[in-house]
């Protein structure tokens, strides 16, 4: 064999966990974290904008919620959210492992922003569907999201994005996604 040539298995370093508000992703990430043998770090778009100062959730520039529960996003928070995912991506690099909770508005272009982050490192593409209307029941019983998130993204978040998996929480568990998807990371 060659030197410096690898041909073992490679270690998944990162879970991206994609879906539509209220679609149960919080829930698979907690069990995950749960049922992986390893310590995973979970990260999301909620750490993300908890983490701004209030003044973005009000702005042009920042993050807005719509009554209707349309999200906008300005440049500011474009140019934060640029830099927090190289800071997660560099903490993957550095040897944590990572579990991403993400809503891609954007769809195929918000999972592009990550995979260039990402690079090299080995990720697991996971989306997380569920029916609509099923989401916006959970949406009115959670009663901490603007009514009419979850059915404005259940199905524009995956638009052109590619998975290596898929799981579907309208009649599945968290946790028996988490294991059909730890099923899955080597």
């Amino acid at each position: 064999m060659p030197r410096g040539l690898y041909c073992g298995a490679v270690m998944t370093q990162v879970i991206v966990v994609n879906g539509g508000s209220s679609s149960g992703k919080s829930g698979i990430v907690r069990c995950l974290q749960a049922v992986l043998p390893d310590p995973w770090l979970a990260l999301g778009t909620d750490t993300l904008v908890e983490a701004m100062p209030a003044s973005m959730q009000a702005s042009d520039g920042g993050i807005e919620f719509a009554p209707d529960g349309e999200v906008t996003v300005g440049p500011e928070f474009r140019t934060l959210e640029a830099a927090w995912i190289e800071g997660v991506a560099a903490m993957a690099r550095a040897g944590a492992r990572v579990i991403v909770d993400e809503v891609f508005l954007g769809g195929a272009d918000s999972q592009q922003r990550w995979q260039k982050a990402l690079g090299e490192l080995q990720v697991l593409w996971v989306g997380v569907r569920c029916d609509a209307a099923v989401a916006a029941g959970r949406e009115v019983a959670r009663g901490d999201r603007t009514i009419g998130m979850a059915a404005s993204q259940a199905e524009v978040v995956h638009q052109g994005v590619s998975y290596d998996l898929e799981v579907d929480t309208t009649h599945a568990e968290a946790m028996e996604c988490a294991r059909t998807i730890a099923a899955h990371v080597t």
